[in-house]
């Protein structure tokens, strides 16, 4: 009975087939700006400078062609990116974003909580702007965020901020069919329509430990500082994430909004192209699932990928080693410990083949590792919420920005560089001789993992 139970979920959780995409020419669909679509000349007035900028404009012209093709959705010109690191940096480069606001804030988390920045608290702030008012509204997922005590979500709304629970746990909550596996993983903070913030970084309490001290999170069990990565924008493709934003909320039936601000025209801030991604389980293949496998197939030179939960498909374990055997240097930055053994003890099942294959493998030490990054050729980059694993393909709606050019590229490169400096690598001699329980720990929680 419980080995049928078992086939029947492993069946239910199919990752979708990818087949390779072919390329176009960048040429024959034009970027939007901001004020809308491109013309073809101008599109290909951006993208020649953008190539300039890079020794390697070959291999751009080829990911941009690859990636206007995967997904059918445009890329966008005109903007500007700062890399955020750890929660220290990105919360207060959000508090900074909501303090200005004027009109409205949209949050979107995985884990919302009274976050703390330089003494100041979310919920405080939050109260502040509504009274001034600043809209103020609120998604965030009702199994990330189980810790959040009521009375702080009680008095969002108490002070006129609506806030929306994403597929509750409780069935008696559930707003039609009832999904406790799909999750809103996304981290999302829109603010006036012009500034964006996406990546790693939960709304979560954990983040506010000094680095390599030990804290108590959402009072929970005593761990480590945790690092991560998150990307702050503006320009064009903001208006895309407050898109999503807005489709999110309608789907889960939350109340009207008032939108009359939330789309202000927005004007060119920089020079970084961004594709903008929302990945959900309805799409027969989720955007950034068929995105990230593509570019890792027709990566030429490196591919530098750093993620949490390392929890990989066929597919990703086949595209990973193959880029290895034709001479790309493929390196993994993972987690030494984990929120989730599970998943730590999945993703070290595949250490063997992968280094047999020519990956290089790190284990980040004395950090808990929570950065969903990769960059590829020195070129293609990508900062969001999904991880390297079966949830984010099958159940775990997501939201990922990449950034096409050599800038981004070049900041993820050194930081991986600086990752390794305070990593282990792991080689075959030494990995060999770990403990047989560990081994058949690994083959378990083989049995699970499209669940994690």
């Amino acid at each position: 009975m419980l080995l049928a139970a078992l086939t029947f979920v492993l069946d239910a959780c199919a990752v979708p087939n990818v087949n390779g995409v072919a390329a176009t020419s960048p040429e024959s669909q034009p970027l939007v700006g901001a004020h809308g679509p491109l013309s073809t000349a101008r599109s290909r007035e951006i993208l020649d400078a953008l190539k300039r900028q890079s020794p390697n404009s070959d291999i751009l012209d080829r990911h941009l062609a690859i990636e206007q093709a995967v997904t059918g959705v445009p890329l966008i010109a005109g903007n500007r990116t700062t890399i955020l690191h750890d929660g220290g940096q990105t919360f207060a480069a959000m508090f900074d974003a909501i303090r200005g606001a004027q009109a409205s804030i949209n949050l979107e988390f995985y884990t919302f909580e009274d976050v703390e920045s330089g003494g100041e608290y979310l919920g405080a702030l939050l109260v502040a702007k509504r009274a001034q008012g600043v809209a103020v509204n609120i998604l965030y997922d009702s199994f990330g965020s189980t810790d959040t005590p009521p009375a702080f979500l009680n008095a969002l709304r108490g002070a006129g901020c609506l806030v929306l629970e994403y597929n509750p746990i409780d069935p008696l909550k559930a707003r039609g069919a009832y999904l406790p596996n799909d999750r809103d993983h996304r981290k999302l903070l829109v603010v006036d329509g012009t500034t964006a913030f996406v990546g790693g970084v939960n709304l979560y309490t954990g983040y506010q430990a000094h680095p390599h001290t030990e804290f108590v999170g959402s009072g929970g069990d005593t761990a480590l500082f945790w690092h991560d990565t998150d990307l702050e924008i503006q320009g064009p493709a903001v208006a895309a994430l407050q898109k999503l934003f807005v489709q999110h909320w309608t789907d889960q039936g939350g109340p009207s909004l008032d939108q009359s601000t939330f789309f202000p025209p927005l004007r060119r801030e920089g020079n970084e192209v961004l594709h903008v991604l929302g990945s959900t389980p309805s799409q027969p293949v989720p955007a950034y699932y068929a995105t990230i496998l593509s570019a890792i197939t027709n990566a030429e030179q490196r591919i530098w990928l750093t993620t949490a939960y390392f929890v990989p498909t066929d597919d990703e374990v086949d595209d990973l080693e193959n880029a290895a055997r034709r001479g790309v240097d493929v390196r993994l930055m993972l987690p030494s410990q984990s929120d989730s053994p599970s998943a730590f003890d999945v993703g070290r099942s595949y250490y063997d083949d992968l280094m047999e294959s020519g990956v290089k493998i790190y284990e980040i030490q004395n950090e808990v590792l929570h950065s969903k990054t990769a960059v590829i050729d020195g070129v293609w980059s990508v900062i969001g919420s999904s991880n390297f694993d079966h949830r984010s393909v099958l159940f775990n709606d997501e939201v990922d920005v990449i950034v096409l050019g050599r800038a981004t590229a070049g900041q993820l490169e050194t930081e991986f560089q600086a990752d390794e400096a305070k990593s282990r690598a792991i080689d075959t001699t030494t990995w060999s001789d770990r403990s047989f329980s560990e081994r058949i720990r690994e083959l378990l929680a083989r049995l699970w993992q499209s669940m994690l």
